[in-house]
Formats: C-alpha cells, structure tokens, sequence
C-alpha cells in the first residue's frame, strides 16, 4: 500500500463557492506526484466521508471561506467516524480566525493552513500527514 501515490480528498463543504484555491492546491499536490480527487463544490461532510473511504484516502483537504468552520467541521469529523475513516487527517485550508485553530485542532483537525501558507508547506504538510497515517494503519 505505501507503494502507491499519496491519496488526497479534497472538497469545499457547504454553500461556499469560491474555488480558485483548492483547483491552485489540488493542481500543485497531482504535481508533487499525488493522486488528487476533488470532489467539487457544496459538498455535505457525509459526501466527503463517503468519498474518503471509497477512494482510500491518506488525507482529506477541506478548504473554507464562509466562516462556517465551527458549525461544518464538527460535521465532517463525526461523518469519518460513522464511515470508518476517522484516523485519516483532515487539514483546513481557508480564513480561519487564529484564535479557532486551537478549537478546530481539539475537534481533530491535523492542520490548519491559512492565507499566506507556502506551496512548499502545503505540499510537505500533506506528504507528512499521508506518512503519518499509513504508518498508523501498519500498527
């Protein structure tokens, strides 16, 4: 299994629109060599969860600009438990006010990932992640 490309999920969830980051980051993670399936806009977090366990994901990115963070979050990580995927790491890429990372992190977010971050700390936050899970799923 490790072999293989690093799987990444990648999905907007909920009414936000606004894509032209996560087509940046999903563009910028196929060129590191990934497997990259974005599963587009509007998505519900059990679609997302759905789509983790069917395409056996190493990671899923969820990007947010809406502030609804707080409110889909919790969503998402309850919808990985029920489908079996909760130890696959979810990073949150979007405006996330600083003082909701550490909320976000204790809900089980592996990494939050603002304006401003680097491709490079994107690419590497991914990689790092991925390994990280595999090597938990080995145990």
């Amino acid at each position: 299994m490790t072999d293989r490309p690093i799987r990444v999920v990648l999905a907007k969830l909920g009414l936000d629109g606004h894509d032209r980051g996560i087509r940046v980051v999903a563009r910028v993670l196929r060129d590191a060599g990934m497997e990259v399936i974005y599963t587009g806009l509007w998505q519900t977090a059990r679609h997302v969860a759905r789509a983790v366990a069917d395409e056996d994901a190493d990671t899923v990115g969820i990007s947010l600009l809406s502030g609804a963070h707080l409110t889909l979050v919790p969503d998402l990580i309850d919808a990985l438990r029920a489908e079996g995927v909760g130890h696959v790491p979810v990073v949150i890429g979007g405006i996330v006010p600083d003082g909701d990372v550490p909320v976000l992190e204790k809900m089980g977010v592996a990494r939050v990932l603002g304006p401003g971050t680097t491709l490079e700390r994107i690419v590497g936050s991914f990689r790092e992640l991925a390994a990280a899970s595999r090597a938990g799923q080995r145990r």
